[in-house]
């Protein structure tokens, strides 16, 4: 009975497992149509970020200790504040200076509530318990939009005793849900003077932007033009002056099938390998082995005569072995795409230290066609 060639043998395997993947290749490279409400947003309609310093009370000991100077003044001064005036030094364990940070959404109104984030300044242990009094949230322009207070939700806790401590999750960051409260309205400007409306590209592209004017023009919702890989400029008709909203969700809902990048991200430190559908390689083929060294160590008790008067001695013995591993080899034609070869090389068992080694391999070779990182 004649036998198969080996390398005949893995390639009718690799031919066997990638035959549904090479099947629906096609499907995958023309990529799925998305709403454009998903790959991009209207110019002038952007969150505002808002900041502010402020005070965490009823900490149970946890909280700034004396060496923190600044902590006892703000104390000091939100004390005189209410119309106090100490003269003693003011203690604060149960008190923590914060970094107190909130996202202002567009078109938010006076009245709504809005997430805060609150993070500890200064030495404190832990923020648990703890309870944010009135601060003040300022955007760049240095004007107050919001104000922030309420107890924290840090989703953790830590314990100390003797010197053991257990602890789960951070407890020096903490959130207030609906914490902050909006005091100004963040004026939006959608529309310039020439009756323009700018739509920007979360992820810049000349083809998805020349694929989403294209889709504008075919909607009759107003005459579009992509300025640049980013940025797209629509006309705004009479008939929509005066119902942005009607327009602004017509636009929303438009789909465009987004390109991107051919790009291959690796992290070595993991050996997680994350790579587009459209990465292609050239013709290429692919020879990997190993070589597997072993040094064993093995300790001897030598025992003299008992009348010779020599000492019991402890000897080493050092034996190496060397083990090379069969070279797999993986042809690959034209067009096939890297997903395709890394669920081949998988199927052979190749390793995620490996996979990144081949993959650096083909790319010095000139074989991918892709930018390939490593973080």
């Amino acid at each position: 009975m004649r036998q198969a060639h080996p390398v005949a043998a893995v390639l009718a395997l690799i031919a066997l497992v990638l035959a549904p993947a090479l099947q629906a290749r096609a499907q995958v490279l023309q990529g799925k149509p998305a709403r454009l409400k998903d790959i991009a947003t209207v110019s002038g309609a952007r969150s505002n970020i808002l900041h502010g310093v402020g005070l965490v009370v009823g900490l149970d000991g946890t909280g700034d200790s004396q060496t923190t100077g600044f902590t006892e003044q703000a104390l000091r001064n939100f004390i005189q504040a209410s119309g106090m005036f100490p003269t003693e030094r003011l203690r604060t364990r149960n008190i923590a200076v914060v970094s107190v940070d909130a996202r202002l959404p567009p078109f938010y109104k006076p009245g709504q509530t809005i997430d805060v984030t609150v993070s500890s300044i200064g030495d404190a242990r832990s923020l648990n318990n703890g309870v944010l009094i009135p601060t003040a949230l300022k955007a760049a322009d240095d004007k107050v939009y919001a104000v922030g207070q309420g107890p924290l939700s840090t989703g953790g806790f830590g314990i100390e005793a003797n010197g053991s401590q257990v602890k789960k999750n951070p407890t020096l960051v903490a959130r207030i849900p609906n914490g902050g409260i909006v005091e100004r309205e963040v004026p939006v400007t959608v529309l310039d003077a020439n009756g323009f409306l700018y739509i920007n590209l979360n992820n810049p592209d000349f083809i998805t932007a020349s694929r989403a004017a294209a889709a504008i023009g075919r909607s009759y919702l107003g005459s579009a033009q992509a300025l640049d890989a980013g940025t797209i400029r629509v006309y705004v008709t009479n008939q929509y002056r005066d119902n942005l909203v009607d327009l602004v969700a017509r636009l929303e809902g438009l789909e465009v099938a987004p390109d991107a990048v051919a790009r291959v991200v690796v992290e070595e430190r993991t050996g997680t390998v994350i790579l587009g559908s459209n990465v292609k390689i050239d013709p290429v083929a692919i020879s990997h082995g190993g070589l597997i060294i072993k040094v064993e160590t093995k300790f001897n008790v030598s025992q003299p005569n008992p009348l010779a008067g020599g000492q019991t001695t402890v000897t080493q013995e050092s034996q190496v072995s060397a083990e090379e591993q069969k070279a797999k080899a993986v042809i690959f034609d034209k067009g096939t795409t890297l997903g395709t070869l890394v669920r081949a090389l998988n199927a052979l068992g190749t390793t995620s230290r490996d996979l990144i080694t081949i993959l650096q391999n083909i790319k010095a070779a000139g074989a991918l066609n892709a930018q390939l990182e490593i973080i």
